[in-house]
């Protein structure tokens, strides 16, 4: 049942970004042109991701369990430290010069677009580095 849960909630999740129009990069890329062709689009997205989210960790705060019965698992850290802000610059930075986060680059493999692939590849390979330098720091 987990794993249906799981692929029902990445479609709904796709199926947004797809009404939402983020899975295009260029929305992103001119919400980041504020002296161009700024489009504002991208800021009622996040506006409403936000209260989504503030809903959610709200009602997930005063529970044990998740609805499917796993341990409920929230961030226990609220130190905004080096590595935090250091990973933030990393995204939003990939972020603007790509027009891509994770969720939009993955749908987007759909369309088969070399540069696409390329940023998921790199992605990828990025979090894979990041994986044995933690390991390698924690050792």
């Amino acid at each position: 049942m987990k794993p249906l849960i799981a692929l029902l909630a990445g479609l709904v999740f796709g199926l947004g970004l797809i009404i939402s129009g983020m899975g295009n990069p260029a929305k992103v890329q001119n919400f980041l042109d504020l002296f161009g062709a700024w489009d504002p689009s991208l800021a009622f997205v996040m506006a409403g991701a936000i209260a989504v989210g503030l809903l959610a960790f709200t009602w997930a705060r005063k529970r044990k369990t998740a609805l499917l019965g796993d341990p409920m698992q929230l961030p226990a850290s609220r130190t905004i430290d080096a590595p935090l802000l250091t990973g933030a610059a990393l995204f939003g930075t990939g972020w603007g010069l790509a027009g891509f986060c994770p969720g939009p680059a993955v749908m987007n493999l759909a369309t088969l677009t070399p540069e696409v692939w390329l940023f998921v590849a790199a992605m990828l390979a990025g979090m894979a580095a990041h994986g044995l330098w933690a390991r390698a720091s924690r050792a």
